[in-house]
């Protein structure tokens, strides 16, 4: 596993938190929200990416 994904991971959580709180604090909770979803989805497919090339690791190393 590589220290970039979870500099990347964590960077995303960083920059969604405190644009969560800006937003939160100049009363745009709808937009906050969004920026959430948003900043989940983002992580989400970063995942998604690298579990497909674990599984491409491992169905190349099996011979499948």
């Amino acid at each position: 596993m590589d220290v970039n994904l979870i500099f990347k991971i964590a960077g995303v959580g960083i920059l969604v938190a405190v644009l969560n709180i800006l937003l939160d604090k100049s009363g745009r909770s709808e937009q906050a929200l969004m920026v959430t979803l948003g900043g989940l989805i983002v992580v989400l497919l970063v995942i998604v990416r690298e579990i497909s090339g674990l599984f491409g690791v491992i169905k190349s190393l099996f011979g499948f």
